[in-house]
């Protein structure tokens, strides 16, 4: 009777284990327009919940350790920690001056938040978010890159058509060059050798040889070149262009457009899902997120979030090279 009572107590566990609902991965999206966060169900392409969390919640990244998706609020200054698979908020982080766009240094050792509305750049300690050093930046800084060494930060200067160098170990502004006008996005080649730059009052990319302070070659991508995320096979990567409406998809090898992907609404940040299928796209203007078929290069899905949906992230991304 023992063993039978056991063997009937182990099966009602298993069946009330396989009739729970696996919970859904969410995708949280950023409303910079009214300071909210969207969960979506990522399965069902809806969204869930739509809560507050701080004003002007532009961009947002996960911690190095993958534990928290950290959301910085440029107007309410500080950085909101959040549960990357459920959104759940988990703690506020107060004093962090206009996080406009943030960035860890590969090696971890700094944490840098571009303050677009103070024209400034912040470098803090990464491991416990202490202000280090606060560097002007003339005028309107933007977004922020790497070296693979973490020697220098690479930020773009959107009103007076610049990129800069900060040098990391002395926490001074090493260099600026000119660029095209207004510079958004910026990434780093997987070789380490140019900086691709977004030129959102144009129609471009410019390649810039970061070491010789020279700019190299300018790719047509669409108007409004805007952002970049990675493709996850170590060799292409995705832009943006808010006003084409267009995603182009560029070689960093041969450093040229290979595909062009059309999206409404003012395509901003992007995020892809692990196996490549699928592309996450804010339309920044239409209030609205599209998913991509990469395969067909067609929307299949438009979800309505918040005011001016801006940053995107889930946890099921693919490798951010």
């Amino acid at each position: 009777m023992t063993s039978i009572r056991t063997f009937l107590l182990a099966a009602c566990a298993a069946l009330s284990f396989a009739a729970s609902p696996a919970r859904s991965e969410v995708a949280v999206v950023l409303n910079s327009g009214e300071g909210t966060i969207s969960l979506i169900d990522k399965a069902s392409m809806k969204e869930t919940k739509r809560i507050p969390v701080g004003k002007e919640p532009h961009h947002l990244m996960a911690t190095p350790d993958d534990q928290f998706l950290i959301i910085a609020n440029a107007a309410s200054n500080d950085l909101v920690f959040l549960d990357p698979k459920t959104g759940e908020v988990k703690r506020r982080l107060d004093g962090i001056s206009d996080p406009y766009q943030i960035g860890f240094s590969p090696d971890r050792k700094w944490f840098v938040s571009v303050s677009l509305r103070l024209d400034r750049v912040d470098l803090y300690n990464g491991a416990d978010f202490k202000l280090v050093k606060r560097l002007p930046l003339p005028k309107t800084p933007s977004h922020v890159a790497f070296d693979t060494a973490s020697a220098f930060a690479f930020i773009t200067l959107q009103d007076s058509n610049e990129i800069a160098a900060i040098d990391l170990k002395t926490q001074a502004v090493a260099w600026k060059m000119p660029v095209g006008k207004q510079p958004a996005g910026i990434w780093m080649t997987p070789d380490d050798k140019h900086l691709l730059v977004g030129m959102t009052g144009d129609n471009y990319v410019e390649v810039i040889d970061w070491r010789a302070k020279r700019s190299v070659k300018k790719i047509k991508t669409g108007d409004g070149a805007h952002n970049f995320i990675a493709m996850g096979d170590g060799r292409r990567v995705l832009l943006s262009n808010r006003i084409a409406n267009t995603v182009s998809v560029i070689d960093q090898a041969t450093l040229e457009v290979v595909d062009t992907i059309p999206v409404k609404g003012g395509p901003d940040c992007m995020e892809l899902t692990r196996d490549g299928k699928h592309l996450w796209v804010t339309a920044r203007w239409a209030r609205k997120v599209a998913v991509i078929d990469m395969a067909t290069k067609q929307t299949v899905k438009e979800i309505p979030v918040g005011k001016s949906p801006h940053g995107i992230y889930f946890a099921s991304h693919a490798p951010r090279r």
